[in-house]
């Protein structure tokens, strides 16, 4: 009898410190993941001004963000996310292959569009989309990584299209969409 009430107390203590256990790693996990930097919102905050670092760039794997003391952060993207930043125009443009957040300019500053983005395997993933260009005179999306994507911009009756993939070589920076 003491032997099994021996092996019950062992079995019930093996399962409260397991739970314990468990419980303290789900716990600081997911206290990690608060601590954790949202990449997108500092993206979104930097290409918005709302931050005003020294310099930004965005390439398919990377955020570099130098600040004012010149001290620079670098902050991995998703993993399963790609960034894009597309600057249509009409008159004029600049090569570009990563973004800069905080230097790149487009020529269709705060003007609306409306945009459609089709992935390779059909998948509609915005249609007639109405969107803003930033002060800046890009528009930002992130996409799903190793992809290939057809997208329309329309502006005023003009149309630009193209066809961009999402791998790690592919440019952050798009300047080549002419609306004619």
């Amino acid at each position: 009898m003491k032997k099994a009430i021996w092996i019950i107390a062992s079995f019930v203590a093996v399962i409260v410190f397991g739970t314990v256990l468990i419980a303290n790693l789900v716990g600081k996990e997911e206290a990690d993941n608060d601590e954790a930097p949202n990449i997108k919102k500092i993206v979104e905050d930097i290409s918005t001004g709302k931050e005003t670092p020294e310099s930004a760039s965005i390439n398919a794997t990377q955020l570099i963000v130098t600040d004012k003391g010149n001290h620079t952060t670098t902050y991995d993207l998703p993993q399963n996310e790609f960034f894009l930043s597309i600057a249509p125009y009409v008159e004029q443009t600049h090569p570009c292959e990563i973004h800069s957040l905080t230097g790149c300019q487009g020529e269709m500053k705060n003007k609306k569009f409306i945009v459609t983005i089709h992935d390779s395997e059909g998948n509609t993933l915005m249609k007639d989309a109405e969107m803003k260009a930033g002060s800046n005179g890009f528009m930002d999306f992130w996409l799903a990584r190793d992809k290939s994507y057809l997208i329309r911009v329309v502006h005023d009756g003009k149309v630009a299209e193209t066809q961009l993939s999402t791998y790690e070589e592919d440019n952050t920076c798009i300047t080549t969409m002419q609306l004619s």
